[in-house]
């Protein structure tokens, strides 16, 4: 499950990247526009700037504003690196494995088994998908709100 912290991460990115070439955004804009408490955006914008997602600038004019193109920022990325690893069970996590305690056999277990085709169909779907990809679906789910408001 995806954490809040995640979901506000993405959503700040998704409309980062719609904006992207029309400068900085200051971080109340989007935090009023897309309604998520500032300090917690605050937190969440600095350590994508920190990984190299997004980039800032200080002052008047200032704000944030991507760093890369949004079709070279896997989605997988940005989640490992707000949420961590992608797997639901640490034994068989790719970056954070650790032994299950309670397992007395990794090769034999069931549960390790099904954990590891859902983690490999996650990372598989994540890794391909990219931010620009995220910001193409909300143009086109917008252009079909914009349609059901005006009928």
């Amino acid at each position: 499950m995806l954490s809040k912290r995640a979901k506000y991460g993405l959503r700040a990115l998704v409309h980062l990247a719609q904006h992207q070439g029309e400068g900085p955004i200051q971080i109340g804009n989007i935090a009023e526009t897309l309604n998520i408490p500032r300090k917690f955006l605050e937190a969440i914008l600095l350590d994508l700037r920190n990984e190299g997602i997004l980039q800032s600038r200080k002052g008047r004019e200032g704000g944030y504003y991507m760093e890369r193109s949004p079709d070279t920022i896997p989605l997988g990325r940005i989640i490992r690196f707000i949420d961590g690893p992608l797997a639901s069970v640490p034994c068989v996590s790719q970056t954070a494995y650790a032994h299950c305690d309670d397992c007395p056999d990794e090769r034999t277990c069931v549960i390790r088994c099904v954990m590891k085709e859902v983690r490999d169909a996650t990372a598989k779907i994540l890794d391909s998908a990219t931010l620009d990809q995220l910001v193409t679906k909300a143009n086109e789910l917008g252009k079909v709100a914009e349609l059901e408001y005006q009928i």
